[in-house]
């Protein structure tokens, strides 16, 4: 799970740049005028939080910019500015897949409406392994996730390593209705970025968990 579940996405830039040029935490350091413990720290703490100046200093030392230790241009679909290089793809078992799904955030639900297949972006949570989301009566993901199979798809794309991950959920979807358990998956405080009344809680059911992710040699 180390390669799959990076401690952040700075510190993982920060370690692909130093091995890229092969240098030590110590040569990196000195040239960022750092201590070499607080650069082992970013590049290995789940949550670094370095100044401005910090990484302006290690984009220098590191003969960077600012925006590619950043992960920048996060407005432009991913993938415009990455330089192909040999990768290896590889396929991910369902405990990995489900340790992806598990912090949350947003993923897609695909389902199908009078337009024929559709994928619409809703924020979720993960409860037992089943992937929970919430929405609206009468929206698209309310009248399609009920009375068939539906697929829900999460992904990271690391633009500055040209690596990523996705992951793929088919199943069945219910809503939940057991107060019990309804209260359990109100405990997971799923907030989504849309607005309205979005009262109306899935569980989908995974049957089938597939995940791919591609690395840099």
């Amino acid at each position: 799970m180390a390669d799959a579940l990076p401690s952040s996405d700075v510190g993982r830039r920060l370690r692909h740049r130093r091995e890229e040029l092969g240098r030590s935490l110590e040569q990196v350091a000195r040239a960022a005028a750092l201590d070499p413990g607080y650069l082992a720290y970013l590049e290995s703490t789940p949550e670094p939080e370095p100044s401005r100046a910090t990484m302006i200093r290690l984009s220098v030392a590191l003969g960077t910019s600012l925006s590619a230790l950043l992960g920048g241009e996060v407005l432009l679909p991913p993938g415009q500015h990455a330089e192909a290089v040999p990768a290896v793809l590889v396929e991910l078992d369902r405990h990995t897949c489900l340790e992806l799904l598990a912090p949350g955030g947003v993923g897609r639900c695909v389902v199908s409406d009078d337009r024929g297949p559709v994928a619409l972006p809703v924020n979720f949570g993960l409860f037992d392994g089943d992937v929970v989301f919430r929405t609206a009566g009468g929206t698209s993901i309310d009248r399609g996730a009920l009375g068939g199979p539906i697929s829900f798809e999460v992904d990271h794309v690391d633009e500055a390593l040209t690596e990523g991950w996705s992951v793929l959920v088919t199943g069945t979807a219910r809503t939940v209705e057991d107060e019990a358990e309804l209260a359990a998956v109100r405990a997971l405080d799923i907030r989504p970025w849309a607005p309205g009344d979005r009262e109306r809680y899935f569980r989908l059911a995974a049957e089938q968990v597939t995940g791919r992710q591609i690395r840099q040699p």
